[in-house]
Protein backbone atom coordinates (compact mmCIF):
# COMPACT_ATOMS: atom_id res chain seq x y z
CA UNK A 1 0.00 0.00 0.00
CA UNK A 2 1.16 3.51 -0.84
CA UNK A 3 0.51 6.40 1.52
CA UNK A 4 -0.85 9.70 0.24
CA UNK A 5 -1.21 13.13 1.81
CA UNK A 6 -4.47 14.74 0.69
CA UNK A 7 -5.38 18.38 1.26
CA UNK A 8 -9.16 18.59 1.01
CA UNK A 9 -10.80 21.99 0.43
CA UNK A 10 -14.58 22.24 0.74
CA UNK A 11 -16.75 25.01 -0.66
CA UNK A 12 -20.42 24.69 0.17
CA UNK A 13 -22.58 26.39 -2.50
CA UNK A 14 -24.32 29.57 -1.42
CA UNK A 15 -27.90 28.97 -0.40
CA UNK A 16 -27.34 25.41 0.79
CA UNK A 17 -29.58 24.74 3.78
CA UNK A 18 -27.85 24.16 7.10
CA UNK A 19 -29.77 20.92 7.50
CA UNK A 20 -28.35 19.57 4.25
CA UNK A 21 -24.80 20.50 5.32
CA UNK A 22 -25.30 18.78 8.67
CA UNK A 23 -26.63 15.64 6.97
CA UNK A 24 -23.67 15.43 4.59
CA UNK A 25 -21.23 15.95 7.44
CA UNK A 26 -22.90 13.17 9.43
CA UNK A 27 -22.58 10.79 6.46
CA UNK A 28 -18.96 11.89 6.05
CA UNK A 29 -18.21 10.98 9.69
CA UNK A 30 -19.80 7.55 9.30
CA UNK A 31 -17.98 6.92 6.03
CA UNK A 32 -14.68 7.99 7.60
CA UNK A 33 -15.10 5.29 10.23
CA UNK A 34 -15.63 2.73 7.47
CA UNK A 35 -12.52 3.89 5.58
CA UNK A 36 -10.48 3.70 8.77
CA UNK A 37 -11.69 0.15 9.41
CA UNK A 38 -10.71 -0.78 5.84
CA UNK A 39 -7.21 0.66 6.33
CA UNK A 40 -7.61 3.47 3.79
CA UNK A 41 -7.98 6.43 6.16
CA UNK A 42 -5.05 6.66 8.55
CA UNK A 43 -5.21 10.20 9.99
CA UNK A 44 -7.17 13.45 9.68
CA UNK A 45 -6.18 16.94 10.86
CA UNK A 46 -7.29 20.54 10.59
CA UNK A 47 -4.65 23.04 9.42
CA UNK A 48 -4.76 26.73 10.37
CA UNK A 49 -7.84 28.27 8.73
CA UNK A 50 -9.03 31.72 7.76
CA UNK A 51 -12.59 32.73 8.71
CA UNK A 52 -15.03 30.85 6.52
CA UNK A 53 -12.34 28.48 5.18
CA UNK A 54 -12.97 24.72 5.30
CA UNK A 55 -9.90 22.54 4.77
CA UNK A 56 -8.80 19.16 6.05
CA UNK A 57 -5.50 17.30 5.72
CA UNK A 58 -5.73 13.53 5.47
CA UNK A 59 -3.27 10.65 5.41
CA UNK A 60 -4.62 7.84 3.24
CA UNK A 61 -3.39 4.44 2.08
CA UNK A 62 -4.26 2.80 -1.24
CA UNK A 63 -2.79 0.35 -3.72
CA UNK A 64 -2.24 3.14 -6.24
CA UNK A 65 -3.57 6.49 -7.39
CA UNK A 66 -6.55 4.90 -9.12
CA UNK A 67 -7.74 3.19 -5.97
CA UNK A 68 -7.15 6.35 -3.97
CA UNK A 69 -9.38 8.30 -6.35
CA UNK A 70 -12.11 5.70 -5.86
CA UNK A 71 -11.76 6.10 -2.09
CA UNK A 72 -11.93 9.89 -2.25
CA UNK A 73 -14.79 9.90 -4.75
CA UNK A 74 -16.91 7.84 -2.38
CA UNK A 75 -16.66 10.35 0.48
CA UNK A 76 -19.93 12.29 0.90
CA UNK A 77 -18.27 15.71 1.10
CA UNK A 78 -16.64 15.16 -2.30
CA UNK A 79 -19.71 16.80 -3.90
CA UNK A 80 -18.41 20.16 -2.61
CA UNK A 81 -14.72 19.40 -2.36
CA UNK A 82 -11.48 19.53 -4.33
CA UNK A 83 -8.51 17.37 -3.37
CA UNK A 84 -4.78 17.99 -3.73
CA UNK A 85 -2.93 14.65 -3.61
CA UNK A 86 0.76 14.03 -2.88
CA UNK A 87 2.14 10.50 -3.10
CA UNK A 88 4.51 9.71 -0.24
CA UNK A 89 7.54 7.43 -0.55
CA UNK A 90 9.19 5.47 2.24
CA UNK A 91 12.06 7.10 4.11
CA UNK A 92 14.88 5.11 5.74
CA UNK A 93 14.54 7.14 8.96
CA UNK A 94 10.77 6.65 9.30
CA UNK A 95 10.06 5.37 12.83
CA UNK A 96 7.10 3.31 11.59
CA UNK A 97 8.09 -0.33 11.50
CA UNK A 98 11.72 0.46 12.39
CA UNK A 99 11.62 -1.34 15.71
CA UNK A 100 12.40 1.85 17.63
CA UNK A 101 10.89 1.78 21.09
CA UNK A 102 8.75 4.91 21.18
CA UNK A 103 6.93 6.55 24.04
CA UNK A 104 3.67 8.35 23.26
CA UNK A 105 4.27 11.90 22.08
CA UNK A 106 2.97 14.88 23.99
CA UNK A 107 1.71 18.18 22.69
CA UNK A 108 0.26 19.20 19.35
CA UNK A 109 1.32 17.73 16.01
CA UNK A 110 3.09 19.54 13.18
CA UNK A 111 3.72 18.65 9.55
CA UNK A 112 7.22 19.75 8.51
CA UNK A 113 8.41 19.84 4.91
CA UNK A 114 12.21 19.88 4.78
CA UNK A 115 14.22 20.76 1.69
CA UNK A 116 17.83 19.66 1.99
CA UNK A 117 20.34 21.50 -0.19
CA UNK A 118 23.92 20.27 0.23
CA UNK A 119 26.55 22.85 -0.84
CA UNK A 120 28.22 21.71 -4.05
CA UNK A 121 31.75 21.75 -2.62
CA UNK A 122 30.88 19.55 0.38
CA UNK A 123 33.14 16.44 0.48
CA UNK A 124 31.32 13.14 0.03
CA UNK A 125 32.60 11.77 3.33
CA UNK A 126 31.16 14.80 5.18
CA UNK A 127 27.77 14.22 3.55
CA UNK A 128 27.90 10.53 4.46
CA UNK A 129 28.85 11.18 8.08
CA UNK A 130 26.23 13.91 8.51
CA UNK A 131 23.57 11.64 7.03
CA UNK A 132 24.60 8.87 9.42
CA UNK A 133 24.32 11.22 12.42
CA UNK A 134 20.94 12.41 11.11
CA UNK A 135 19.63 8.84 11.14
CA UNK A 136 20.85 8.32 14.72
CA UNK A 137 19.27 11.59 15.84
CA UNK A 138 15.99 10.63 14.15
CA UNK A 139 15.94 7.36 16.10
CA UNK A 140 16.57 9.27 19.33
CA UNK A 141 13.77 11.77 18.62
CA UNK A 142 11.40 8.95 17.69
CA UNK A 143 12.18 7.26 20.97
CA UNK A 144 11.36 10.49 22.81
CA UNK A 145 7.98 10.76 21.06
CA UNK A 146 8.85 13.82 18.96
CA UNK A 147 9.27 12.23 15.51
CA UNK A 148 6.10 10.32 14.65
CA UNK A 149 6.49 9.62 10.90
CA UNK A 150 8.87 10.54 8.09
CA UNK A 151 8.36 10.24 4.33
CA UNK A 152 10.32 11.10 1.19
CA UNK A 153 8.74 13.60 -1.20
CA UNK A 154 9.46 14.03 -4.91
CA UNK A 155 12.68 16.09 -5.25
CA UNK A 156 12.29 19.83 -5.75
CA UNK A 157 14.47 22.21 -7.77
CA UNK A 158 16.49 23.06 -4.64
CA UNK A 159 17.21 19.56 -3.41
CA UNK A 160 15.72 16.46 -1.89
CA UNK A 161 12.63 16.86 0.26
CA UNK A 162 11.12 15.05 3.21
CA UNK A 163 7.81 15.32 5.04
CA UNK A 164 7.70 14.67 8.76
CA UNK A 165 4.97 14.40 11.36
CA UNK A 166 6.32 15.80 14.62
CA UNK A 167 5.13 16.44 18.16
CA UNK A 168 6.27 19.20 20.49
CA UNK A 169 4.84 21.18 23.40
CA UNK A 170 4.90 24.40 21.39
CA UNK A 171 6.59 26.01 18.34
CA UNK A 172 9.58 26.99 20.46
CA UNK A 173 10.32 23.42 21.48
CA UNK A 174 9.75 22.31 17.90
CA UNK A 175 12.37 24.74 16.57
CA UNK A 176 14.85 23.59 19.20
CA UNK A 177 14.29 20.00 18.10
CA UNK A 178 14.70 20.79 14.41
CA UNK A 179 17.84 22.85 15.02
CA UNK A 180 19.35 19.83 16.76
CA UNK A 181 19.22 17.79 13.53
CA UNK A 182 22.68 17.30 11.99
CA UNK A 183 21.29 18.28 8.56
CA UNK A 184 19.71 21.49 9.88
CA UNK A 185 22.47 23.66 8.41
CA UNK A 186 21.53 22.47 4.91
CA UNK A 187 17.80 22.55 5.50
CA UNK A 188 14.91 24.93 4.88
CA UNK A 189 11.57 24.10 6.46
CA UNK A 190 7.88 24.77 6.02
CA UNK A 191 5.74 24.18 9.10
CA UNK A 192 2.00 23.47 9.31
CA UNK A 193 0.51 23.39 12.79
CA UNK A 194 -2.18 20.73 13.06
CA UNK A 195 -5.34 20.69 15.17
CA UNK A 196 -7.38 17.58 16.04
CA UNK A 197 -10.14 16.58 13.63
CA UNK A 198 -13.29 14.95 15.04
CA UNK A 199 -13.12 12.18 12.41
CA UNK A 200 -9.44 11.35 13.00
CA UNK A 201 -9.19 7.53 13.31
CA UNK A 202 -6.96 7.93 16.38
CA UNK A 203 -9.69 9.89 18.14
CA UNK A 204 -12.36 7.46 16.99
CA UNK A 205 -10.10 4.53 17.99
Amino acid sequence: MTEFLVVMSTQVPDGTADGEVDAVRAREAAHSRQLAAQGHLLRLWRPPLQPGEWRTIGLFAAADGTQLEQVLAGMPLRIWRTDEVTALDSHPNDPSGSGVARRPGRGPEFLITMTITVPQDTPADVVEETTRREAARARDLAGRGHLVRLWALPPGPDGRRTLGLWRARDPGELMTILESLPLSGWMTIETTALSPHPNDPIRLG
